[in-house]
């Protein structure tokens, strides 16, 4: 799409979808880059102004992000947010050092340039979000200090040169005026416009997809999910008929799913819908495969050869397919990208990561762009049902992920019977909504116990439960203490084959929402 955009450049910042979340989150469209893109490809997006996010990196050593100053000479607005306040300073004269006393964690920041559109309306001391071991020593020429904390610089800027920085995160909701801030930068300095709403993207999206496909026709790969769903009410929209669904049971979808997803497409959705049960395929390809990466591409390069079948079976009935639907989100797209910049891959996701070079269909992404929250208000403004937007987010490659170690049909089943508890549970508490994920995990681990004075020796499950905007960051849900009871309770009577059941206190970072 050619709309206007905030282009953020990553330098592998935790924070950066962040940024782009909380610039969308305004109506404007932004765009993450790897702070490695060429000038052409930033100039491509039609920037109105340019973020140079955070990262872990020391500008002055010798394997720094390779990114090309040339960047701020392009006449538009640039804020450098933390590394990027010491890229700027580092590379337009100025001198960054080794902080004496380092800043994790809350600060407090005085505003000096009370002045300065970057800090409109905004309270001459703000409590804000650090994380730096480095600090500016000496200002660029022409820079002046627009804000400090009590040991270092905390905001600089070049109002000539069109260029604001803060070594502060206001993405993060630590930082009480970053909203406001961000919005100053966005309105008051790039003159950005609040033009990003699903109308637009739903208008736009729909009349790129038609031309594109023209009078060919398209599969879908359904997962029941609410990704694959709006995607396909998108193509929809724009090709009618000459789109097909094509809904596969992987051998690793949750209990009773494969029926039921099949009633919600073709009867709340009225998609035309082709349903494939591949289970005992996969499953064969999974067998006696325990690493995650490996399980991921697997079931990623089975879905394709699946679809791929499917394809030519359909062709013969429509004259030909030449392209494959998939509800890929930009999230997806971030966390399988380490090899475009300094950010790491966190773990490839089959829909992005996995997908074969032999692959006979031309893909079309229409949610590409998009993080979760975003793909449900574009399902309400395409009228779709809350039933179906409300799902919580399920993986790709389904319980392979969740089952730890190697995926087998015995333990497909404990699982299933688990995971169903955790999610029956939870809906009966009224908390399924007001949850990001919750579901349950088998690992490979078995344990002593005692059932009706007889000694067991059964696997363990573990239950997660997380909040989360849209996945890229997450905080464990404390969930009542009668909730994780009853849980425990029924999968310990009810599941035979498990009898200890523990419970997930992680947040992500450091961990992930999925176990592998």
């Amino acid at each position: 799409m050619n709309i206007p955009s905030i282009v953020i450049l990553d330098f592998g910042s935790q924070y950066t979808q962040l940024i782009a979340r909380r610039i969308r989150e305004q109506n404007v469209f932004s765009v993450v880059l790897p702070c490695t893109a060429k000038i052409d490809d930033v100039r491509a997006q039609n920037p109105v102004g340019i973020v140079l996010s955070g990262g872990p990196s020391s500008v002055y050593d010798a394997d720094a992000p390779p990114a090309d100053p040339a960047v701020l000479h392009l006449g538009l607005p640039v804020l450098g947010i933390c590394y990027g306040l010491q890229f700027i300073t580092h590379h337009l004269g100025g001198r960054v050092r080794s902080a004496e006393k380092r800043e994790y964690g809350h600060a407090e920041v005085e505003i000096v340039d009370v002045q300065n559109p970057l800090f409109a309306a905004i309270p001459a001391s703000i409590h804000v979000w650090m994380s730096h071991g480095d600090e500016a020593l000496k200002l660029p020429p022409g820079f002046h200090l627009t804000a400090k904390t009590a040991s270092a610089v905390a905001g600089i800027a070049s109002p000539e040169r069109r260029i604001w920085a803060v070594q502060f995160h206001p993405e993060v909701h630590h930082t009480k005026q970053g909203t406001a801030l961000l919005r100053n930068f966005l309105f008051n300095i790039c003159g950005a416009q609040s033009d990003w709403t699903p109308e637009h993207f739903v208008q736009s999206t729909v009349a790129t997809t038609r031309d594109k496909v023209g009078q060919g026709h398209a599969i879908c790969a359904l997962s029941g999910g609410v990704d694959s769903s709006v995607a396909a009410v998108l193509v929809h929209k724009a090709i009618g008929d000459r789109l097909t669904c094509v809904f596969v049971n992987n051998g690793v979808l949750r209990k009773d799913e494969f029926a039921k997803v099949q009633q919600n497409l073709r009867d709340k959705l009225g998609l035309r819908l082709v349903a494939v049960d591949a289970s005992r395929r996969f499953l064969a390809k999974l067998a006696g495969v325990t690493d995650p990466e490996a399980k991921r591409k697997i079931i990623g390069n089975e879905f394709i050869a699946v679809f791929d079948d499917e394809a030519h079976r359909i062709a013969q009935q429509t004259g030909g397919v030449d392209w494959l639907v998939q509800g890929t989100l930009y999230p997806d797209v971030i966390e399988s990208s380490s090899v475009k910049g300094p950010s790491q891959t966190i773990k490839s996701h089959h829909n992005v990561g996995g997908l074969p070079e032999t692959m006979k269909l031309k893909l079309i992404e229409p949610l590409r762009d998009l993080f979760k929250d975003e793909v449900r208000r574009i399902g309400r403004d395409l009228g779709m049902p809350e039933d179906i937007l409300q799902r919580q987010p399920f993986p790709g490659p389904g319980l392979a992920v969740r089952i730890l170690g190697e995926v087998t049909p015995e333990r497909v089943a404990l699982l299933q019977e688990a995971d169903d508890i955790v999610v029956s549970e939870i809906k009966t508490a009224g908390l399924y909504q007001q949850i990001w994920q919750s579901f349950a995990v088998l690992l490979p681990v078995r344990s002593v116990g005692v059932m009706g004075d007889q000694r067991t020796y059964a696997y363990t499950c573990a239950i997660r439960a997380v909040h989360s905007e849209d996945g890229m960051t997450a905080d464990w849900v404390p969930l009542p203490y009668e909730v994780l009871k009853t849980i425990s309770s029924r999968i310990v009577n009810e599941v035979r084959g498990i009898n200890r059941v523990v419970y997930d206190i992680t947040s992500k970072p450091p961990g992930t929402i999925e176990w592998e």
